[in-house]
């Protein structure tokens, strides 16, 4: 039998790999959490992460969290109800979630699209987006969050919103979408939150932390200049 080789001793594994910030999980070289201070959201945001989406330097979903003082970040497929992915008792009703499916905003529609039961524009789209007490976003890749869709019927007695933004993702080169107008869960949900509260400095406050992360992560795999 040939012996497993031994582990290496702590003093062996760099300290961005053995010690990650414990707030967003990233390594040392990446985390921004030191620069954010929460923002105080009157409408809640509920990430729920697919336990595939497994991409710890590059993710947003836990940095977007971090941004809010009104969020709750879930890992998992399931949960029976709204209130048990919040942990306390809530109304889907009067909550949205973000998921764009088969629908396909018009170009002539707003950055954020309040759809009916089929998937259409609703039309009156003031009194849709209205009173909304929370968002939720579904982090993955577009198979993962249909995954999530429809392993939670109770989303459907969720309103449900589409993005349709004007502007591309920062991620630039670094993460290729499927769809030309994808953004990040961060930047979705920062574009979310500033429309409905009608603050857009949420969504400049939060795209300042993300860009800072991208920064880092950029010099982090910039080629080491030897003297």
């Amino acid at each position: 039998m040939t012996e497993a080789p031994a582990s290496p001793s702590p003093a062996a594994v760099p300290a961005a790999v053995a010690a990650p910030c414990p707030q967003c999980l990233k390594p040392q070289a990446l985390c921004v959490c030191a620069g954010i201070t929460p923002i105080a959201n009157r409408v809640g945001l509920l990430v729920l992460q697919h336990p595939q989406e497994q991409d710890v330097e590059l993710g947003s979903a836990r940095l977007a969290a971090c941004h809010l003082k009104n969020a709750v970040f879930k890992i998992g497929l399931s949960w029976p109800s709204l209130g048990k992915a919040l942990g306390r008792t809530a109304d889907p009703k009067a909550w949205a979630v973000l998921y764009l499916g088969s629908a396909k905003p018009t170009a002539n529609s707003g950055e954020v699209v309040a759809l009916d039961r089929k998937g259409n524009p609703a039309a009156d789209q003031a009194k849709a987006l209205s009173r909304l007490e929370g968002v939720i976003v579904l982090d993955g890749t577009w198979s993962q969050a249909k995954a999530l869709w429809w392993r939670n019927a109770w989303m459907l007695k969720c309103k449900r919103i589409a993005l349709n933004p004007h502007h591309m993702s920062l991620y630039g080169k670094l993460r290729k979408e499927p769809r030309r107008d994808g953004l990040s869960t961060l930047e979705a949900a920062a574009l979310l939150l500033a429309h409905l509260e009608g603050k857009p400095e949420i969504q400049t406050t939060m795209l300042d932390g993300f860009r800072r992360m991208l920064d880092a992560y950029r010099a982090s795999k910039a080629p080491k200049v030897t003297v």
